[in-house]
């Protein structure tokens, strides 16, 4: 039995630009899924690429998140699949480095420090935090 990858990056399969009838989150994901594969090691056995039907980014296509068990989630817009993917293969492996997933804006890889639309505690650490305030 093989282990489940440890992150997972989601994209919208939605996502069009306005004006434009194809849907590029199908394209970013062969894109993204063919960088994991040439990048072999551990980056294609630690990362798990699929597609959503929607992530409410429509007026930042194509949209992309970056989910890690215990780690912020992120959320990025305005991503093309011609020209983004060392930039997203690039934060792949920064995410997987990352203990809690968190870092700054100016940390991440190139378009990535001005396209995050939002950075998402992990679960467990939102609720440690909010229990500590009560407390």
């Amino acid at each position: 039995m093989t282990q489940p990858c440890s992150h997972r990056i989601t994209v919208c399969t939605s996502c069009r630009h306005k004006g434009e009838t194809d849907r590029p989150g199908y394209e970013l994901i062969a894109h993204l899924r063919a960088a994991f594969t040439t990048a072999g090691g551990d980056m294609s056995e630690n990362f798990d690429v699929a597609g959503v039907a929607c992530m409410a980014g429509c007026s930042r296509p194509c949209t992309v998140a970056y989910h890690g068990k215990n780690k912020a989630t992120y959320l990025f817009g305005d991503i093309e699949p011609d020209h983004d993917i060392a930039d997203l293969i690039s934060f792949a492996q920064q995410y997987a480095a990352l203990e809690d997933g968190w870092c700054s804006s100016l940390d991440r890889p190139g378009k990535l420090r001005k396209t995050t639309l939002a950075r998402i505690p992990a679960a467990f650490q939102a609720l440690q935090d909010s229990l500590e305030k009560v407390s």
